[in-house]
């Protein structure tokens, strides 16, 4: 059931996308006279189809991506025998080059449009909640990986890249996505200063505990039949020291105890009493899992707050988080293409798209990977890569500053290497998707 409601979430984002897409090219062309041939979401021979006026719309047998057909345009289709007969005052290429822009614009402006609307909508109904960095007062806490790019534990991450904020997730995202950036901490009360270097993102892309934040180590439970009961721990103890040696923090703690496992340790235990703070040291048992049945609460460095906003306020704010998703995928793109950075090894297929769906149907959560969807597809469609829609642009640009159009030959040619290059980089991406199933 869990795969199934994944599938569903999947192709029900998806085809909102791509019909959002294809609907951008096929309103510009209508504006502009242009004769739209076909209208399919999906690909192959349609299964489901009808004819409206000049348009043939329809959803084809291959569940991925989708198309308009423009007259008297050379496509995807390869279609050319239209190309032979004389110019008609409604095909494609017997427009202005700026009426030809615009169309082939059209699909990533509305994919930004949809991207727009859906977090408008979504900011106005559920606001914009984040893990507060300023309730941070012990810092955070740094896996190897993390600590190899110039952090230390107890650090508390002010800016990344000259971007000052106290969402937590965000800092940890720009983390991500910007190697070779500028970071501020507070360190020991100091500002700290340095760069990361531009490494192989692969030691830290899937690192689930490369930044977190730190917290001491304050008994919230007690488990009984482990150790910390047995020794007379409860809720409410705070652990100082461990063997003598002073330890306060919960990360120290599980980095220490799994080299001792299987043997009883001293641990220094403070407990509030009468107004009075007693000190203990007491005998514990650690079991060969290097565990002592102790769980903390972190929620309480761990404030979520929600800024509110009315239908007004919702807008800007939208407007800023899709400026903010679409530099924060740019960057990721360009990392894609410094083979320092490794990144082209994270790059995914269908089966990672489809994963990042939860297993189940949360409203709020579809929304927001919707969204980020259609930005990522407004991003790759746009760049100038023949057979994309920026390809397309990067064409029409050069007609427009020189004054001559390519030929057919030539555009041709240009589409041909541009779908080998697009099948290229799918099943590259696809090969990955399979060796993280067999890997994992």
């Amino acid at each position: 059931m869990d795969v199934l409601i994944k599938i569903l979430q999947f192709v029900l984002s998806f085809s909102l996308l791509v019909i959002v897409h294809e609907f951008g090219h096929f309103l510009f062309a209508k504006i502009f006279g242009v004769r739209v041939e076909q209208f399919q979401l999906f690909f192959g021979k349609p299964w489901l189809k009808v004819r409206r006026g000049d348009t043939l719309y329809g959803i084809g047998w291959i569940p991925f991506g989708g198309f308009v057909k423009l007259s008297g345009m050379i496509d995807e289709s390869m279609d050319t025998a239209q190309m032979e007969g004389e110019p008609q005052p409604w095909e494609f290429r017997t427009k202005p080059a700026w009426q030809r822009l615009l169309i082939m614009v059209g699909g990533v402006m509305m994919n930004v449009v949809l991207a727009l609307v859906i977090y408008i909508g979504m900011i106005q109904a559920w606001g914009e909640s984040y893990i507060s960095t300023d309730e941070m007062h012990y810092g955070m806490v740094f896996s190897p990986a993390a600590e190899e790019l110039g952090f230390r534990d107890g650090d508390l991450i002010l800016s990344v890249g000259g971007e000052r904020t106290d969402d937590y997730q965000r800092l940890v995202t720009k983390v991500l996505i910007e190697p070779g950036a500028e970071v501020v901490v507070l360190r020991d009360g100091v500002e700290h200063i340095f760069t990361m270097p531009v490494t192989s993102i692969m030691d830290y892309m899937e690192d689930p505990d490369l930044i977190a934040p730190r917290y001491p180590f304050d008994v919230a439970e007690v488990v009984a039949g482990y150790g910390a009961a047995e020794a007379g721990i409860v809720a409410g103890d705070r652990l100082v020291s461990l063997g003598g040696k002073p330890m306060r923090y919960f990360d120290e703690y599980t980095r220490e105890l799994p080299k001792v496992a299987g043997r009883t340790v001293m641990l220094g235990v403070e407990r509030d009493s009468a107004g009075v703070t007693l000190h203990k040291e007491l005998a514990v048992a650690v079991n060969q899992d290097g565990l002592i049945g102790i769980s903390v609460d972190g929620s309480k460095v761990m404030k979520v707050l929600t800024h509110e906003y009315g239908f007004w306020g919702s807008i800007p704010a939208g407007v800023k988080r899709v400026g903010r998703e679409i530099s924060d995928y740019w960057k990721q793109v360009k990392m894609m293409v410094k083979p320092k950075t490794e990144a082209y090894k994270a790059l995914g297929g269908p089966l990672s798209i489809g994963n990042i769906f939860p297993n189940e149907w949360a409203w709020e959560r579809f929304w927001s990977i919707t969204a980020l969807l259609s930005i990522i597809l407004a991003v790759m469609n746009i760049l100038p890569i023949p057979a994309l829609d920026g390809g397309h642009v990067l064409f029409l640009l050069a007609e427009v500053i020189t004054g001559r159009k390519p030929s057919d030959k030539f555009l041709m040619y240009a589409q041909t290497v541009g779908m080998i290059l697009l099948m290229t980089l799918m099943v590259y991406a696809t090969w990955n998707d399979i060796m993280r199933i067999f890997l994992n």
